[in-house]
């Protein structure tokens, strides 16, 4: 029996480019939002490959990999962020420990488009917020009728210190302006990715690392498809959605990020999200 093969579909300044195994192809209409909306997003790819025409490897700008989808988060998957938000708040620690250990997740707006930055961008830290921090996440792709159908690197981008004075600050420490990167393409798979799959964090300060960790997907407490299921409840997504999954790798609470810092994520195999940090004046 062959091996499956391999994936890969990124938007672009000219279309979508698709890497098969090595094989590079291009699709060069805006069809973003359509394969969100497939019925079966895997079999609607397959069919227009069929009639792609070959290409170079990429030559052209990588954009983030959403035109009109919502980008939803899921929080407290994993018991060491459970740890780190119950460090940012005694008053609110209660609050998520339960969540940690209940039925129903956490799940929470995270950005719209125009918010969200591709691999190659800047992400932001809030000028008035002291404590700012990257979550690297596993981002699900999911469509119009809830089936995940691809992986993608997600940056959540949190101020810790305004979450931490208040629970009902969330909004604000995790929705700004360039407060999420995805990319830096979609792996696509319709099968859930092995438990062993690892997320590395590099932060390069000055030319040398600040801080580097990683975790596994066997860490999560809840599978993509329980969040996913959660998420799609008394809710719609014309076009399709992205959720981040929650972080496993959270930096030290003595830790800030600062700008022109360089932020790696890297998932395998659905590479690297390399960001810079700004702060607007």
């Amino acid at each position: 029996m062959s091996e499956p093969k391999m994936l890969h579909v990124f938007r672009t300044t000219e279309g979508m480019v698709v890497c098969r195994d090595g094989e590079w192809m291009r699709l060069p209409e805006l069809l973003w939002d359509e394969w969100f909306q497939a019925d079966s997003p895997i079999d609607w790819l397959n069919a227009r490959l069929a009639h792609a025409r070959p290409s170079g490897p990429l030559d052209v700008s990588v954009l983030a990999p959403v035109v009109s989808q919502e980008v939803w988060a899921a929080g407290v998957t994993y018991y060491r962020s459970r740890s780190a938000r119950m460090e940012e708040s005694d008053a609110a620690a209660d609050c998520y420990d339960r969540v940690y250990a209940a039925e129903r997740p956490e799940l929470f707006f995270k950005a719209t488009p125009h918010r969200v930055v591709g691999t190659g961008g800047s992400v932001r830290i809030r000028r008035d917020a002291t404590w700012n921090v990257p979550e690297p996440e596993l981002a699900v792709c999911v469509s119009r009728s809830g089936r995940i159908f691809g992986y993608t690197i997600g940056n959540d981008m949190s101020s810790r210190d305004l979450e931490g004075q208040n629970p009902l600050y969330l909004p604000q420490a995790k929705v700004y302006d360039q407060c999420c990167a995805l990319g830096p393409g979609i792996l696509v798979d319709g099968e859930p990715l092995p438990p062993a799959t690892v997320i590395e964090l590099t932060i390069v300060r000055d030319g040398a690392v600040a801080f580097s960790g990683s975790t596994q997907l066997s860490q999560m407490k809840r599978t993509p498809e329980e969040l996913v299921g959660y998420l799609f409840r008394d809710n719609s997504f014309p076009a399709g959605c992205l959720l981040l999954t929650g972080t496993g790798v959270v930096p030290d609470a003595d830790f800030t990020l600062a700008p022109a810092d360089e932020i790696d994520i890297t998932i395998e195999p659905i590479g690297t999200l390399k960001n810079r940090v700004i702060q607007a004046p």
